[in-house]
């Protein structure tokens, strides 16, 4: 196969995702989003986990896969976890959902991790059947590094004693070296036998990005955009992730043992233009570019 092949391939399951308020500002996703988009819906801390419920009726209702993001620290008790899953699972007829810790300080509830809201085995009682879990390829600011591979060591296996289909979703990174070496450890040294889905940002200025990634905790993948922003005139430039997509693409293909299995794309500015970038990418309508190390889309991104 040919690098361009292997792009397509590579990316014709990657997932999108779009917060409450982003929603709100879409007039109709079917006129942005293809029919069974698989959508994640964001829970941000501090917000209120109803606007993500309507998200993902909304969605369901448009003809998109709609998944959930539950936050283990935002969640005030086990009453609450369980009404909403019974309402999702039964209403909208979700079956598959997004754990995790959760970026606040202090927990709202009796749930500081995100293990303690497994154990509780609700997803399984109403009727998830994949479960998105985090990974973090270039650590957490708020976790420490052997608490990160120990959680990772907890969710393998939580995973081998569950029906459910369970997987590693990450942050965005911006350079595929450090996200290949993290997979590479977390085989070797954690056990890790869970497929990864690995993030990648969308297409967003420079200044965004670097914005973006700051609030995140992005690590040394971040070098990427800090040397281009040392040119103060790049910083509205918006940025494509073609050279990391080609360079994880080519990677995953040339290691039979990479958990690498698909990319999910942070629509940093603006769900639109991500995904026209997206369906370009999936349908080939790209030209390689050998001299910068990736691609350039066709079509009109708008």
């Amino acid at each position: 196969m040919t690098d361009k092949d292997l792009i397509i391939d590579f990316m014709k399951t990657c997932t999108v995702e779009v917060t409450p308020g982003g929603a709100a500002k879409v007039e109709d996703f079917r006129e942005i989003l293809r029919p069974d988009t698989t959508v994640y819906v964001t829970f941000l801390p501090g917000s209120d986990f109803a606007d993500t419920v309507k998200t993902v009726r909304r969605l369901r209702d448009e003809g998109m896969n709609p998944v959930p993001h539950f936050a283990a620290r935002s969640i005030p008790s086990k009453a609450f976890l369980e009404d909403n899953l019974k309402m999702l699972q039964g209403e909208v007829g979700v079956e598959e959902a997004l754990l995790i810790g959760g970026g606040v300080d202090n927990p709202v509830g009796e749930f500081h991790c995100s293990m303690q809201v497994l154990e509780t085995q609700l997803f399984e009682k109403y009727g998830i059947k994949k479960l998105g879990v985090a990974g973090h390829p270039e650590g957490s600011p708020d976790i420490p590094a052997a608490d990160v591979s120990k959680a990772i060591r907890e969710k393998n296996a939580y995973a081998k004693n569950t029906d459910m289909s369970m997987y590693l979703a990450t942050q965005f990174c911006f350079e595929a070296e450090p996200i290949l070496a993290w997979d590479k450890k977390i085989r070797e040294e954690d056990g890790n036998e869970l497929p990864v889905h690995i993030g990648i940002p969308g297409l967003a200025t420079i200044k965004t990005l670097i914005k973006h990634a700051q609030a995140c905790g992005i690590g040394a993948s971040m070098r990427v955009l800090t040397r281009q922003a040392a040119n103060i005139a790049k910083l509205m430039t918006v940025r494509m992730p073609d050279k990391l997509t080609h360079d994880l693409a080519v990677a995953v293909a040339k290691d039979p043992d990479c958990l690498i299995k698909q990319c999910h794309l942070y629509p940093l500015g603006g769900l639109k233009k991500s995904a026209a970038w997206l369906y370009a990418v999936q349908d080939g309508e790209f030209d390689m570019d050998a001299k910068k190390g990736g691609f350039k889309v066709n079509v009109e991104i708008g």
